[in-house]
C-alpha cells in the first residue's frame, strides 16, 4: 500500500511502478514465450535513415550534409551508444519500455486532450434493449464489466495467431487504474490486486462524481439493477457542481499542482483514490450531439460540446470536458440522446486493446441471446450510488483553478477543427485492384496533402510545403511489451508517384505502375517497422545511451533530421464494425491528425483534425478528390474495379 499512498503525492514516483499492476493469468507466460524487442544493427538503421530523408531533402546540398553527419555519427560516438544499448537489451525485459513511457507520454507536459487522448463512437443501442440514457449506460457498463471479469479470470483469448501471438501485457492497464499527474513526470498506478475495495465504477453527471458498485460478491450487476442505479444518479444530479474534472485536462504541470492542493484535504484524497481505483469512468453528458452527424459526434467525444449545435443541446450547455476525468484509460461517455462512445488515455496502453474491448462489449450487446440481467428478480442487490462531493471549503484557491481550467478548455476546444470524409468505395473495390487498403489510403493522404500544400504553402498560407514528415503507427506487439514503431510513409517511390499525378507528360499506365511501386515500398517499410527494424525508436535509444556529458551529436540538431521526425501528418488506422467515429488531435501546430478506417467494404473513412487556423475542410476535400483519382487509375485499366464499387 505504500506505493498507493505515494500516488497521492506528485513528488515521488515509486521505483518499478509498472510491476505493481498484476499479470493477467493466461498472459503471464508471454514473458517467457515471446521474443524481446531487438536492437537493430547500427549500420542498417543509419542506412534506413538516409533513405527516409532523401525525399524530404530540399536540395542536394542539404542531403549531402545530412549524409556526412550520419556517417560521422555512425563511425564515432554511435558505436559506443550502440554497445550500451545492446547491453541494456540483454539486461532488461524491454530496452525501450521505460524510455518510451516517459519520453513519449508521461513526461509530456501539454494537456492530454486534445493532443494525446483518442475517442471511438459506438453503434446505437440494439433494438432488443431499452433505449433510455440510463439503459444505454447500464448496457455498456454491464458488458464492459463482464469483459473485465473475464480478463481477470484469464478467459479473454489472446490476439494474433498460434504461430504469431501478440503481446497482451498492456491489458493490465485497462481497468482499476489511472494516470496520476506529477512534476517533472507523471505515473500510472494500478489498484488491481491490492487490498482496495474494487468492483466499482465512477459516474459523473453535471460535474458531480458518484461511486456505483457495479460488481457485488464477484457478480456483475444485471442491467435491471444498473438502470435503477443510473436513474438514481440522473435524478439526484439536477444542479451543477464545481467542475473538478476540468482540472484533469489542464497542462500536466498545472494539473499536478492542483492535484496536490486538492488531495491535501483528506476527504478529497479519499475520493481521488476511489476514482483512480474504479474499473472505469462513465460520463453522463447532458449534451445532444446529432447521431447522424459524424463531425458533431466526433467533436463531442473528443473534447466535449462547446456551444449550441444542430442538435437539441440547450443553449446554456457548453460542457467541454468538465464532466470527465481524462486520466482514466477507459472512460465511456453517454449523451442524453443515447449517443455514446469511449475516450481513451494513451500513456501506457495503445488504442488496439481498448478497440478490442469495445468491439467485444458491443458485439455482446448486439446478441439478443446475451444474459443482460434485465429481470428485476435476477438483479443483484447493491447499495445506492454514493456521491463523492469534494470539500473545497478548506482550499478556496482551487475554485480559481477550476474557473481558469474551464476557460482554457473552452479556448483549446474552440481552437480545433475536424472534418469527416467517407469515400464512395471501400475495401471490396480496392481488393479487386490487387493492392492493400492501408497502402492505398496512405497514398491518398500524400496526394491530397501535396495538392493542399501547393495552394496553401507560405507566403499564401500556413501549410508546410510537401513532402513532410508523415507518421503511421506500426504495431510491435509480436515482441513482449511491444507497442509501436514509426512507419516513415514518405519514400522516394511515394514522391515519384505523387509527382506523376501532376505531370501531364505521363499517361495513366505510367502513373498506375508508379502507384504500385509506391504501395509495394510502403509495405516493405511497414513490415520492417513491425519487426522492430524502424528508424525512430532506435535513434531515440542511441541518443539516450550516449555516455554521460557527451555533447549532443550534430546529427540530432540538423534541420533535415528534425524535419524528418516532425510529424506534420500523424496517421493511424483501427477497425471495428461496431464503431465508425475514431480520431485524435494533430501532434504539431501546423499539422494534421488523420485517423482512417479501411475495413468496410463500401467506404473508406478519414477523420481530419487540426488547429482551426489550418485549412482543415480544404484538406478533407483534397482527400476526397485524391481518393477518386486513385480509384479512376484502376477503374480505367480494369473494368471489374467499377463493378466492385457498385
Amino acid at each position: 500500500m505504500l506505493a498507493l499512498r505515494r500516488a497521492m503525492s506528485t513528488s515521488v514516483r515509486p521505483p518499478h511502478w509498472k510491476s505493481l499492476a498484476p499479470q493477467i493469468p493466461n498472459f503471464a507466460s508471454q514473458k517467457n514465450t515471446l521474443p524481446r524487442l531487438p536492437v537493430p544493427p547500427l549500420a542498417k538503421t543509419l542506412d534506413r535513415l538516409k533513405t527516409s530523408l532523401r525525399p524530404l531533402a530540399r536540395s542536394d546540398d542539404e542531403y549531402r550534409t545530412i549524409v556526412r553527419k550520419i556517417d560521422d555519427f555512425g563511425t564515432g560516438v554511435a558505436q559506443v551508444a550502440q554497445k550500451a544499448l545492446e547491453q541494456r537489451q540483454q539486461n532488461t525485459v524491454h530496452w525501450l519500455e521505460e524510455w518510451w513511457d516517459d519520453h513519449a507520454y508521461l513526461a509530456y507536459r501539454d494537456p492530454v486532450v486534445v493532443y494525446v487522448s483518442y475517442y471511438y463512437g459506438f453503434e446505437p443501442q440494439p433494438v432488443h434493449l431499452p433505449n433510455t440514457p440510463a439503459a444505454r449506460a447500464a448496457a455498456i457498463t454491464r458488458s464492459a464489466m463482464l469483459f473485465r471479469q473475464n480478463l481477470h479470470a484469464g478467459k479473454v483469448s489472446p490476439e494474433g495467431t498460434p504461430d504469431n501471438p501478440l503481446c497482451m501485457d498492456t491489458y493490465r492497464w485497462m481497468f482499476d487504474c489511472s494516470r496520476v499527474p506529477g512534476i517533472p513526470v507523471d505515473q500510472s498506478i494500478s489498484y488491481a490486486g491490492s487490498d482496495t475495495d474494487l468492483g466499482h465504477i465512477v459516474v459523473i453527471r453535471k460535474n458531480r462524481f458518484w461511486k456505483l458498485k457495479a460488481e457485488v460478491e464477484g457478480n456483475v450487476l444485471g442491467m435491471g439493477e444498473l438502470i435503477k442505479q443510473f436513474q438514481h444518479i440522473y435524478d439526484h444530479s439536477t444542479t451543477e457542481y464545481p467542475a473538478v474534472g476540468a482540472l484533469t485536462a489542464s497542462d500536466r504541470d498545472t494539473w499536478a499542482k492542483d492535484f496536490t492542493l486538492l488531495a491535501s484535504v483528506p476527504l478529497n484524497a479519499k475520493h481521488l483514490r476511489t476514482i483512480h481505483s474504479s474499473a472505469f469512468v462513465v460520463s453522463l453528458d447532458d449534451s445532444y450531439p446529432p447521431p447522424e452527424n459524424g463531425v458533431d459526434v466526433s467533436r463531442a467525444l473528443w473534447h466535449g460540446v462547446i456551444g449550441p449545435n444542430a442538435g437539441q443541446t440547450p443553449s446554456h450547455i457548453s460542457r467541454a470536458l468538465e464532466s470527465r476525468y481524462v486520466d482514466k484509460p477507459v472512460q465511456f461517455v453517454i449523451f442524453d440522446n443515447g449517443v455514446a462512445g469511449l475516450m481513451g488515455e494513451h500513456s501506457v496502453m495503445d488504442g488496439t486493446p481498448t478497440a478490442r474491448m469495445c468491439n467485444d462489449a458491443l458485439a455482446w450487446l448486439a446478441d439478443p441471446n446475451s444474459d443482460f440481467g434485465l429481470s428485476p428478480t435476477r438483479a443483484l442487490q447493491a447499495p445506492e450510488p454514493v456521491p463523492l462531493d469534494f470539500d473545497l471549503s478548506k482550499i478556496p484557491t482551487i475554485r480559481t483553478s477550476i474557473t481558469s481550467a474551464k476557460e482554457r478548455l473552452h479556448t483549446l476546444a474552440s481552437e480545433q477543427a475536424l472534418s469527416f470524409v467517407r469515400t464512395k468505395y471501400g475495401k471490396r473495390a480496392i481488393k479487386t485492384c490487387g493492392v492493400g487498403p492501408d497502402g492505398w489510403a496512405q497514398l491518398v493522404i500524400q496526394l491530397a496533402y501535396s495538392r493542399l500544400a501547393a495552394l496553401n504553402a507560405p507566403p499564401k498560407g500556413k501549410v508546410t510545403p510537401w513532402p513532410v514528415g508523415a507518421y503511421e503507427a506500426a504495431s510491435t506487439r509480436r515482441f513482449f511489451k511491444g507497442r509501436t514503431e514509426t512507419i516513415r510513409v514518405v519514400t522516394n517511390e511515394v514522391v515519384d508517384w505523387v509527382r506523376s499525378m501532376e505531370d501531364p507528360t505521363l499517361d495513366k499506365g505510367q502513373r498506375l505502375n508508379l502507384f504500385k511501386k509506391a504501395v509495394t515500398r510502403h509495405g516493405v517499410v511497414a513490415r520492417e517497422a513491425g519487426m522492430g527494424e524502424g528508424v525512430d525508436r532506435h535513434m531515440l535509444g542511441l541518443k539516450l545511451s550516449l555516455p554521460p556529458s557527451t555533447p549532443l551529436p550534430e546529427l540530432y540538431s540538423d534541420p533535415l533530421y528534425i524535419r524528418g521526425s516532425r510529424w506534420t501528418l500523424s496517421t493511424s488506422a483501427i477497425f471495428s464494425r461496431r464503431f465508425k467515429e475514431y480520431g485524435w488531435g494533430a501532434v504539431v501546430p501546423e499539422g494534421f491528425g488523420v485517423a482512417y478506417v479501411t475495413g468496410f467494404d463500401d467506404f473508406l473513412q478519414f477523420t481530419v483534425t487540426s488547429r482551426a487556423e489550418m485549412p482543415n475542410a480544404e484538406f478533407a476535400k483534397e482527400i476526397e478528390r485524391a481518393a477518386e483519382d486513385v480509384y479512376q487509375l484502376f477503374a480505367e485499366a480494369n473494368s471489374t474495379v467499377g463493378k466492385a464499387r457498385l
